[in-house]
């Protein structure tokens, strides 16, 4: 452990400790009068200055927070002034933009319609239901996307609403008993477009155990 503290104040209040006893000691400790004298004066002075030092930081962080709080007042009455300009171009047309010298909004860009579903996947689970799931390439910028699910038995004739779901997977429970084939399709949506809907067909049969086990057809019909 050493002698002298690192710390600039604790290693100033050692050296402010032991001047009084070093000076009426000094011969006997191998030092001097002189050199303790000069060593008192230092650390008066390491005392002013370190005072100062935190003074001035204290005084700095006061004054960023006062520069913050003068930013921030400022940018509230700024932002209350753009605010009206919008609202009389609203309805005295762009060319109040010119005039108060800021650009005029950039017109919003539409955003396009959700993807068509893929990869699609099914497997029976042991209740005898079936556990879809699918991806979507949807365009960023569009929340909100339900994917409309219908289903017909069979691979031909009218589907029938299934369900709607906010995510990619669901289960079905209500496959008839000795279907051999049901074909879904999925529909992206969002509350002003439409994705393209896509057809899957599932097919069932015998595995090589002879446990009964869900196939989907490799390639995706595009709905009409």
């Amino acid at each position: 452990m050493p002698i002298v503290p690192e710390k600039r104040d604790a290693k100033v209040a050692f050296y402010n400790s032991k001047t009084t006893v070093w000076s009426a000691n000094a011969v006997a400790i191998g030092t001097t009068t002189t050199a303790v004298t000069d060593l008192t004066t230092k650390v008066t002075a390491a005392t002013t200055k370190l005072a100062a030092a935190l003074a001035a930081k204290e005084a700095a962080k006061n004054a960023t927070a006062d520069a913050d709080l003068a930013v921030r007042d400022m940018a509230v009455a700024g932002a209350a002034i753009i605010q009206s300009i919008k609202a009389k171009a609203a309805i005295s047309g762009p060319s109040i933009y010119i005039l108060a010298e800021i650009p005029a909004p950039a017109t919003p860009t539409p955003v396009p319609p959700p993807g068509t579903p893929v990869d699609f996947k099914a497997a029976l689970n042991p209740d005898g239901s079936l556990k879809l799931s699918w991806k979507c390439p949807n365009p960023p910028g569009a929340p909100g996307t339900i994917y409309q699910v219908e289903r017909r038995i069979g691979v031909s004739g009218t589907f029938s609403a299934l369900t709607s779901v906010g995510t990619r997977s669901l289960t079905d429970p209500t496959i008839p008993a000795g279907t051999s084939v049901v074909t879904y399709r999925i529909t992206a949506v969002r509350s002003t477009a439409a994705g393209l809907s896509a057809d899957f067909i599932v097919n069932f049969g015998a595995g090589a155990g002879g446990e009964m086990v869900a196939s989907v057809v490799s390639e995706p019909k595009l709905a009409a």
